[in-house]
């Protein structure tokens, strides 16, 4: 591991950075702060906070960054999958709103999470205030959830 692993605040910034990270989010923050010897708790909070560091800006951006996005030949079609992809997920959301987005975010598998929840809440034209609360209920659901099964309290499939 990196030198800023040796340190405690080391451990926490890593765990926190690699929450931002898309895809990758909490379900592999949480295990890795566990990994690196912080307590559960610390694992938690310094991977929720991390996932949701990027939410707001997401949700303000993403139409302004993908329609600058389309401009490109070479990235458009990149974007076009995106868009596809958020649709697709917007489903859920578009019939059961705020519910929907809290799901969709608490559910802790790959192509759900806090940046996906951001997109959809930003193609469906969902309100800052209101898409937030609806993404960090979603993000402590889906944390703990990956801390019991990271901790064996609950067996993963």
């Amino acid at each position: 591991m990196t030198a800023l692993a040796q340190t405690e605040s080391g451990r926490l910034l890593l765990t926190f950075l690699l929450s931002m990270v898309p895809v990758v989010e909490l379900r592999g923050g949480i295990p890795l702060g566990l990994s690196l010897g912080l307590t559960p708790l610390q694992s938690f909070l310094c991977a929720a906070l991390g996932n949701m560091l990027p939410v707001p800006f997401l949700i303000l951006l993403t139409r302004r960054v993908f329609a600058w996005l389309h401009r490109s030949r070479r990235l458009s079609p990149y974007i076009r999958a995106l868009e596809r992809r958020g649709a697709e997920k917007a489903d859920l959301v578009r019939k059961y709103r705020l519910p929907g987005l809290i799901i969709l975010v608490a559910i802790p598998l790959p192509g759900t999470g806090a940046w996906t929840g951001a997109l959809v809440a930003a193609l469906l034209d969902i309100r800052l205030k209101a898409a937030i609360p609806a993404i960090a209920l979603g993000v402590l659901i889906a944390g703990g959830l990956v801390l019991c099964a990271s901790l064996g309290i609950i067996a993963v499939i």
